[in-house]
Formats: C-alpha cells, structure tokens, sequence
C-alpha cells in the first residue's frame, strides 16, 4: 500500500466516521451496531495516520517505505500523547 492508497482510505474512513456522527447528533445518538462500527473506524484511523507516518519518516531517512507494517490496534491506542 503506498501513501496515495492510504490517503485515500483516510479520505472513505472520515466520511463514513462524519456520517455516523452527523446521524447519532440528528437521531440522539447510535445503536450498537452503530457504535461497534465507529469504534472500528477510529481504530482504522488511527492505524491509517501511524502508517503514513511511519512510512514518511522510512523516505526521510532514506529506508524503504514500503517496509512499514500496520500496528495492532492495542498498540495504537495505547501510545502516550
């Protein structure tokens, strides 16, 4: 996957992220269902944003890019800000 690839998936992502947001503000919030999925989408967020960082800072340094792997989701979201 290069970064224009994950760009992208950010891009459809976010848009499925705002429109089950805009939902849960018109209809007082989401089922569970609706919920379970946000969830997953600021996971696969947040997994997105660290690849391509993790890929940029590979090009910085003059490695491969492409050598960069996706991290599990208990690692993403346990990073310390």
């Amino acid at each position: 996957m290069d970064d224009e690839q994950i760009i992208d998936d950010i891009g459809s992502l976010v848009e499925e992220e705002r429109a089950l947001r805009d939902h849960s503000t018109r209809q007082g919030g989401l089922d569970a269902d609706q919920q379970a999925r946000l969830k997953e989408l600021e996971i696969r967020l947040d997994q997105c944003w660290d690849l391509l960082r993790r890929r940029r800072a590979k090009s910085e340094f003059g490695d491969d890019p492409d050598t960069a792997q996706v991290q599990p989701p208990d690692e993403i979201e346990n990073y310390e800000s």
